[in-house]
């Protein structure tokens, strides 16, 4: 008799937690994910279980060749603001539901449009996407589940799946030039009269070697409307690379003598890359023919 009360105790106990919304600790807590790629924002929100003694990706604890979560409690969620190759395969913007197949050989990556899933209601009709991983071994053991991004560069980064010695990686690739474009593009047509924006896109167009006749356009605005060391400096590189040496050379003299009147603080960063550009600028400068002195008269 007392164990069924106090079984009915502590039911109505848990009933009353879980009605007041008490928040309190998880075998498998929560964590959220960011990084950035480029212009690309990532985001992955999962639970992550322990081992605790447990070996994984056997019958007892994440079974191989079946449907796993990818993490514990709800569905983990992968969003990406932009379009992004996944090993090669193209995942459009959006947030999904991250499932697995995992397998000492040959994981099985799933991306699910059904943000709710479970391994219970898996639908493949549901894939907005699925791809192969290559599990790589560890030398030392993850206890808690991870997933994190690795091997970044602009455009290119590794998610990584690891628990126990297994890393089960992705590669993701995004078009950053294509979508940094865009947003320069977007700046320099929404604020057509900021000197700062104009600078800043013709800035990127001049380090991407892009559109540089579109570059001296905005330079050329961002110095109309305020005249800095900056954007002189920026028009002289511009003209070099367009090949018009003769011209760029004035110019990168110009902002060197602006930037040395004024009270910019940042001016000595720049310094030596005009003072270095005027050199090699004079440099290219094609040389002047010798004036031929008059030969003297034959008595």
């Amino acid at each position: 008799m007392r164990k069924l009360i106090l079984s009915g105790v502590t039911l109505s106990l848990a009933a009353q937690l879980a009605t007041a919304q008490i928040k309190l600790p998880s075998p498998s807590p929560g964590a959220t994910l960011t990084q950035t790629v480029g212009t690309t924002d990532f985001t992955v929100k999962y639970s992550r279980p322990s081992l605790k003694g447990r070996t994984p990706f056997t019958d007892a604890f994440v079974p191989t060749g079946k449907v796993w979560r990818t993490g514990a409690n709800q569905a983990t969620a992968f969003t990406t603001s932009t379009d992004v190759m996944v090993n090669g395969k193209n995942l459009p913007a959006g947030t999904y539901a991250v499932l697995s197949m995992p397998a000492m050989d040959n994981w099985m990556l799933i991306f699910s449009k059904n943000l709710t899933v479970t391994e219970q209601s898996y639908k493949e009709t549901d894939d907005a996407l699925r791809v192969s991983l290559k599990p790589e071994m560890l030398a030392q053991s993850v206890e808690t589940f991870t997933i994190n991004f690795s091997d970044l560069t602009d455009s290119t980064a590794s998610l990584n799946i690891m628990l126990g010695k297994v890393n089960a990686k992705a590669d993701l690739m995004v078009n950053t030039s294509q979508y940094a474009g865009a947003n320069v593009d977007k700046a320099a047509a929404d604020k057509p009269d900021d000197a700062a924006v104009l600078q800043a896109a013709a800035s990127y167009n001049l380090s991407k070697g892009r559109n540089l006749d579109q570059a001296m356009e905005w330079i050329n605005k961002s110095v109309a409307g305020k005249e800095t060391f900056r954007n002189l400096y920026v028009k002289s590189q511009i003209l070099a690379k367009m090949g018009k040496v003769s011209e760029a050379l004035p110019v990168a003299k110009q902002a060197l003598a602006l930037g040395q009147s004024s009270n910019d603080a940042t001016f000595p960063f720049f310094k030596d890359g005009i003072e270095k550009s005027i050199t090699d600028y004079t440099a290219m400068m094609p040389a002047m023919p010798a004036v031929k002195g008059k030969k003297k008269a034959k008595k």
